[in-house]
């Protein structure tokens, strides 16, 4: 299983990189439904996290139970992830890893073979030149092994805030929220933040959401939004916490 949480992380309360600097525009207010319970956000990721029991894990929580645990390659893997669906990318990262799993493998490997073993993904030829650039730097610069440190993953083109902070919180044990389509869209959805983008969601969910629960967020809501509270037609009749959901933007529910 990845490990435990245990350590704070400095910079965490900052707002995204995104959004130093920037005047945070909130979506547009949506009143409280009077038919709906107040959200207790301990009872709703309970509910949640008994309701996705069966489902497959979200990849990288996946990855690290299966023994890849490194910041290296939680961070490989998240960029394989990113616009790729997750039954894609566990066997793609698997397949890449076992032929590299160091930075100083991942650079002798070279971005032509790298993007033959990664084909399947999304953009596989700029992720490959990506990863092999992540592995150049990370062994001219840094000795071989990625510091735990957000400003220098996020420092690396192609890797934002979702994959950093994913892979910190995963390899490093830093509290940190990884906020992908599926975060971003369920805690908007319930009513628990209200905002316009990922980057947005994630500023309002450091400020709110209780510490304990920033890395497990991702892990929950993954399955949760593939399989329960979906893009289209979210599947409410069935969810665990309708009575707490304000339902924002939903139109269609099964």
């Amino acid at each position: 299983m990845p490990p435990a949480v245990p350590r704070r992380a400095p910079s965490s309360r900052r707002a995204p990189a995104s959004l130093r600097g920037r005047t945070v525009r909130e979506a547009p207010e949506v009143p409280p439904r009077a038919d709906k319970e107040p959200l207790d956000i301990e009872v709703v990721l309970a509910r949640v996290r008994e309701s996705i029991r069966g489902f497959a894990d979200a990849a990288m929580f996946e990855l690290a139970a299966r023994g890849h645990t490194s910041l290296f390659e939680q961070l490989v893997g998240c960029i394989l992830s990113i616009r790729t669906r997750d039954e894609v990318t566990l066997p793609v990262a698997l397949r890449l890893l076992s032929q590299a799993r160091t930075p100083e493998a991942m650079r002798s490997l070279g971005p032509e073979r790298i993007h033959t073993l990664i084909r399947p993904v999304t953009f596989p030829e700029p992720k490959a030149q990506t990863l092999h650039a992540i592995a150049v730097r990370t062994v001219e610069e840094f000795g071989g092994e990625l510091p735990c440190d957000a400003d220098v993953l996020q420092s690396f083109k192609g890797v934002g805030p979702k994959c950093a902070h994913l892979a910190l919180g995963i390899a490093c044990g830093q509290a940190r929220i990884s906020v992908d389509i599926h975060v971003h869209r369920v805690t908007n959805r319930w009513g628990y933040v209200r905002a316009r983008t990922p980057e947005q969601t994630l500023a309002a969910l450091e400020e709110k959401l209780p510490r304990a629960h920033w890395v497990e967020l991702n892990r929950l809501l993954v399955p949760f939004g593939k399989h329960v509270c979906t893009g289209t037609q979210p599947r409410c009749s069935t969810c665990p916490v309708l009575s707490m959901c304000q339902q924002v933007g939903v139109r269609q529910p099964r």
